[in-house]
């Protein structure tokens, strides 16, 4: 039988982030940064630069590994913004970022390959992309020249479509054979550190959402890191019939069945509730 420590930790990995190897042989937490006016919970939004530099420095404080800029609401229903504004957004937070704390590690939340070598130019080391690449056909030979870690992340449609295209024969396989086909993709243009994402709220019913946590170690066998993004979504707060301000608790009990099912990066709004999980399960 797997111990506790068996089944939130293995198998070991490594990322290569601008010529120094992060390992993942405990897990790993990805602070949460909206540049947005409209992201789903307001505790993530920061209008100026300074405001989401003072966020960034408690976000490592309480022991982000990773600093997740996006400035691009994903969330079901949320307007389409301009590929200028989008970079208007990210580019001076991202500089700001990586002047004042060289050793973060900062991602960037984007679909578009223009705004990633914008990011990626002033300072960005990752970009997580929440379409898989079939937003912009661009998306992975820009990644490969890049040279930086990349989030393949599932999903169908966009904000506007996604949540009518919830159905499919049997959603494991049909992640798993996209996940496969993308990876080859990905390999060949180039990108070796290529993380893992199934897209909880993402073209999924609130009973797909629970199906997947539940069977997360599915995703193991792609070898690859897993990276889950449950952070106060609507399959917490709705279930409870509360809102996303009220949804930290709930966030906390689905993050420890994340981390047992073996995910490796957590992307948070709340980074020390996630850092103490992780500490009591690797003392565990």
């Amino acid at each position: 039988m797997e111990t506790t420590k068996d089944m939130a930790f293995f198998p070991p990995q490594t990322l290569q982030i601008n010529g120094r190897l992060l390992s993942l042989d405990k897990p790993r937490i990805m602070g949460i940064l909206n540049i947005t006016p409209d992201s789903f919970y307001g505790g993530s939004r920061f209008s100026a630069t300074d405001e989401a530099l003072r966020q960034a420095e408690q976000m490592l404080r309480e022991g982000a590994d990773f600093l997740d800029v996006g400035g691009y609401s994903t969330r079901p229903g949320a307007a389409e913004v301009p590929e200028t504004e989008e970079i208007s957004r990210v580019r001076p937070v991202v500089a700001a970022l990586a002047k004042k704390f060289p050793q973060a590690i900062i991602s960037v939340d984007t679909f578009r390959a223009s705004v990633a070598r914008v990011a990626v130019g002033e300072g960005a080391n990752m970009i997580n992309d929440v379409s898989g690449g079939q937003a912009d056909a661009a998306m992975f030979a820009a990644v490969g020249e890049l040279g930086v870690p990349y989030v393949l992340m599932h999903s169908r449609g966009n904000p506007q479509t996604m949540q009518q295209l919830t159905h499919y024969e049997d959603i494991f396989t049909e992640l798993m054979y996209f996940f496969q086909e993308r990876i080859l993709q990905l390999q060949q243009s180039g990108c070796r550190d290529i993380i893992i994402d199934p897209g909880f709220g993402f073209a999924k019913t609130m009973e797909q959402n629970y199906a997947l946590l539940k069977n997360l170690s599915v995703f193991r066998q792609l070898n690859k890191p897993l990276l889950v993004g449950i952070s106060r979504k609507s399959m917490i707060w709705k279930k409870l019939g509360t809102l996303p301000e009220q949804a930290l608790n709930g966030t906390t009990a689905l993050h420890t069945i994340a981390l047992l099912q073996g995910a490796q990066i957590l992307r948070v709004h709340d980074v020390k509730p996630a850092a103490e999980i992780i500490r009591l399960l690797s003392d565990s």
